[in-house]
């Protein structure tokens, strides 16, 4: 599990009260798939409590899980960039408490307000370096002939 996202902690505290006042806390029973790969992304989770898996579509194969989140940890970043489709996908892996963002209302207020935007951007552009990484060092781990070379490091 993570918590290297640190987008609430990218925000001052007026920033972080004014995006808290948009989200809605929400339950996931472990096992839910939460979204799949390629669907619209209208929304985006901060975790409160649980355990939640991403994993990629690999064709002929079960999806690969790529990243454990916990506590803390944003969960989807695909809200933010055009075309707005879902990178990964993701399932409740023990009962999860969250707060729900809905997509909408957030790039509103970040249009608004652009050093909250600006702020937000960053946070989660961190978040998608991080996960993209980890993507990249699992599979190559599951499929590449020798792997990623981590251990080697």
């Amino acid at each position: 599990m993570t918590n290297r996202n640190g987008v609430l902690a990218a925000l001052t505290q007026e920033q972080r009260e004014r995006l808290m006042e948009l989200a809605r806390e929400v339950v996931f029973p472990a096992g839910t798939r939460i979204f799949e790969e390629g669907r619209t992304a209208d929304r985006f989770w901060l975790i409160k409590s649980g355990s939640v898996t991403v994993d990629v579509h690999v064709p002929g194969r079960r999806s690969p899980t790529v990243e454990t989140l916990g506590t803390g940890d944003l969960l989807g970043w695909s809200w933010l960039i055009p075309p707005r489709r879902w990178n990964f996908g993701a399932e409740a892996l023990s009962p999860v408490r969250a707060y729900q963002f809905e997509a909408a209302e957030v790039l509103a207020l970040l249009e608004q307000d652009p050093v909250l935007g600006r702020a937000m951007s960053t946070a989660v552009a961190g978040v998608v370096a991080h996960r993209l990484t980890a993507a990249r060092t699992r599979l190559l781990d599951l499929y590449a002939p020798y792997g990623s070379g981590a251990a080697a490091s």
